[in-house]
C-alpha cells in the first residue's frame, strides 16, 4: 500500500482498512509476502514515492467465504473482498495490522 492508505490505517489504531475509493470496487489482500513486496516496491513506490507491506490475521471461518484468486504466477494469490463487505471484513481482523517492510521515500 501507499502512504495515504497507511496513514488511514494508523488513524484506526492499525485495526481497520479504509473504505475503498469509487474506482476500487474490490479490496484485494494478497496471500504471499513476496507478491506483496513486489507490489509495494514496483507499483506503490512509483505511484506515490513509498510502499508498505503489511501482515494481519482474519478469523478463518469468516474469511473462508472469499475465494482465493490466482492472478499470475504461483505466488500471485489474493482474496477478492467486495468493497461493500470491507467493514465486516475489518470487524473480523484479529489483532493489529503490522507493517513488515517499507520501501521508497518514507522507508
Amino acid at each position: 500500500m501507499g502512504p495515504k492508505e497507511l496513514e488511514l490505517i494508523a488513524q484506526s489504531g492499525y485495526r481497520r482498512f479504509p473504505p475503498r475509493l469509487p474506482e476500487q470496487p474490490i479490496f484485494y489482500p494478497v496471500l504471499d509476502e513476496e507478491y506483496a513486496t513486489r507490489i509495494a516496491r514496483g507499483w506503490n513506490v512509483k505511484a506515490s514515492g513509498s510502499g508498505f507491506v503489511t501482515r494481519f490475521a482474519v478469523d478463518g471461518a469468516f474469511v473462508d467465504q472469499f475465494p482465493v484468486h490466482q492472478v499470475g504466477g504461483r505466488m500471485c494469490r489474493e482474496l477478492w473482498v467486495p468493497a461493500e463487505q470491507l467493514e465486516t471484513f475489518n470487524d473480523h481482523i484479529v489483532g493489529v495490522i503490522e507493517i513488515t517492510a517499507r520501501f521508497g521515500e518514507e522507508a
